[in-house]
């Protein structure tokens, strides 16, 4: 089986990678031939144009940094993809906008699931990241060799949109989850404790969670550096904001906490990362949360 595989950011580049070591075919293209290098060296084929790699493979991979980015792509990949191939697309979506685009594919004779994933991109370097799909269960089946190369843990979550919806609970959950970190975080700290030990006796008790044990380590190190960042958290809470509205669920907790990334963005612009809403209660209270030990980024 041929992939093309369009998109070598952070998460891309790194399953693309993991493709290539479990010895499948794969050829790659992006608006920056440079973030290609790696799939590359590992024996990608390197196309020019969307629609280049889409004439020459099986089934695409798309894996890009917007909805707006996904369509322009679609535009040119669509109509030189062969008839019955399949489009994986790996972006974060709303569940409206995957349904869009599969009505699009189907008037190019191709077949589309839907592949989100979660966990952070040092998981996707290992191939251990977390894939959520949705599709035909029988698409699913046909490319599930290739999902458990890029992934550790891989759920078929139901039809198309499933998995939109199941992703975007992850990342309310793990954006909350940062927000309540830090100030647990800032309580240590103002009470007086030695911040690299309540971190590990955090990590070891009931109150513990996957952020405190990631991002915590990122924000205690300063660095803050988990390669996401803060227009994209704040993407993403907008679609759970919708389905709150949309499934008549109260998100009070999500609300508040978009409103944290709002502050942030304001203070320190969409691109930094989604770890500073921490510097926000930092700033407030001119209180640095830092401890030795504790990883840049990580691995």
């Amino acid at each position: 089986m041929h992939y093309g595989y369009i998109g070598q950011g952070n998460l891309g580049a790194n399953c693309a990678a993991c493709l290539l070591r479990a010895g499948m075919d794969v050829s790659v293209t992006d608006i920056n031939r440079a973030a290609a290098q790696e799939a590359i060296a590992l024996g990608a084929k390197w196309a020019d144009s969307p629609a280049e790699l889409a004439a020459r493979v099986d089934h695409v991979i798309t894996c890009l940094p917007s909805p707006a980015v996904s369509e322009t792509v679609a535009s040119q990949m669509l109509p030189a993809m062969r008839d019955g191939a399949h489009w994986i697309e790996m972006s974060t979506l709303g569940r409206d906008e995957v349904l869009a685009f599969a009505k699009t594919a189907a008037t190019h004779g191709v077949r589309m699931m839907e592949l989100p994933v979660t966990g952070g991109v040092h998981l996707a370097a290992q191939g251990k990241i977390t894939m959520l799909a949705g599709g035909d269960k029988d698409m699913f089946n046909t490319h599930l060799p290739a999902l458990q190369a890029m992934g550790d843990q891989v759920f078929h979550m139901g039809p198309l949109g499933s998995a939109s919806i199941i992703k975007v609970i992850t990342n309310m959950l793990a954006f909350i989850h940062l927000k309540a970190c830090g100030e647990a975080l800032m309580l240590a700290k103002r009470g007086g404790l030695d911040l690299g030990q309540a971190w590990h006796a955090i990590k070891a008790s009931s109150g513990t969670s996957f952020v405190h044990e990631t991002e915590g380590a990122l924000v205690l190190n300063g660095s803050y550096d988990v390669a996401f960042n803060i227009d994209l958290a704040l993407k993403d809470l907008g679609f759970a904001m919708g389905f709150g509205r949309e499934f008549e669920v109260p998100l009070e907790l999500a609300s508040a906490t978009e409103q944290t990334y709002v502050a942030a963005r304001a203070a320190y612009g969409g691109d930094a990362e989604s770890p500073m809403i921490v510097k926000l209660l930092e700033d407030l209270l001119d209180t640095d949360l830092r401890a030795e030990g504790f990883p840049a980024r990580l691995t």
